[in-house]
């Protein structure tokens, strides 16, 4: 952090406790945009059980979030804290969390929320305040997006960096460039803030089938795993091994009572290991919708 960078920490973050970190790095997962497959917080929560981090701040939600959205309920619900009431009386309310935690072993800052609805500049600033005061050395942001991916494949890693300096580390980790014109999402805006204020910051962006809904322990097994290997983390994965066998074997019966199936994925196998894309995609996930399947 350079004296141009220096900030006052922004009213919204809330920190106690705050540990002291040789060599710190920072791990980001986000729900919402960016999270299929639970991909990205799925990632940074089994960090957190694995490592035995502890929370030490948070940003404060008010701010940040649209609670009452027109539309219709099931879309406005999405939107609404959530609260649990029993025998008459509130035993449980819990807004959007954004929350910091650390493992000072591994010198690890690991972050986890839901992305932000409006003022994305005060949010980033919170969260590279944090990454300011413990002296982070490299942000990483874990997530996920539909693509071509046969279930049946280890899904790719593509990332983006906030300065061309890292392309050959990231090159010799097998890591692909992200090529996206589009919506935005916070973590490009952090990404572009990194890129301004020195900060190093890369995008881990794993590409997961498009046609299974709901969690994908698969996909996130695939990303702790290389994550872990990128970090020198030592963590126990067999928890997460489990789910993925579980899951994959699940996915196969759901998907072998389907006659037409195998033609389809052996296609998309083909075209997803000669990097040939067309619309079968969209073909077998439009054919496993009107059939009402969902293996999650």
């Amino acid at each position: 952090m350079t004296d141009d960078d220096a900030r006052p920490v922004p009213d919204a973050l809330e920190l106690t406790q705050l540990p002291t970190l040789q060599g710190a790095r920072m791990v980001m997962g986000f729900s919402g945009w960016m999270d299929g497959g639970d991909v990205s917080t799925g990632t940074v929560a089994h960090l957190i059980r694995s490592l035995d981090a502890r929370p030490f701040g948070r940003i404060a939600p008010d701010d940040f979030y649209l609670y009452g959205v027109p539309g219709p309920m099931e879309v406005a619900a999405m939107f609404r804290p959530h609260v649990k009431i029993t025998d008459g009386l509130i035993v449980d309310y819990r807004p959007p969390a954004s929350t910091f935690y650390v493992c000072e072993d591994a010198s690890l800052v690991l972050f986890t929320g839901r992305e932000p609805n409006m003022r994305w500049e005060q949010y980033a600033r919170c969260v590279l305040a944090v990454a300011d005061q413990l002296n982070v050395e490299m942000i990483y942001f874990v997530g996920s997006v539909s693509g071509l991916v046969p279930h049946t494949r280890e899904p790719r890693l593509y990332c983006s960096l906030s300065d061309a300096d890292f392309k050959p580390t990231m090159e010799q980790l097998g890591m692909r460039f992200t090529s996206y014109e589009g919506p935005s999402s916070l973590v490009t805006y952090l990404l572009r803030e990194c890129g301004h204020r020195g900060t190093p910051m890369v995008t881990l962006v794993a590409e997961i089938p498009a046609y299974i809904q709901g969690i994908n322990p698969h996909c996130i097994e695939s990303v702790v795993r290389r994550l872990a290997a990128m970090l020198n983390l030592d963590m126990p994965m067999d928890d997460l091994r489990q789910a993925r066998d579980i899951f994959d074997e699940k996915l196969s019966k759901v998907l072998a009572d389907k006659d037409e199936l195998p033609e389809l994925i052996a296609k998309l196998e083909s075209d997803y290991d000669s990097e040939v894309f067309d619309t079968q995609m969209g073909d077998l996930k439009q054919w496993l919708t009107e059939r009402g399947v969902r293996p999650d």
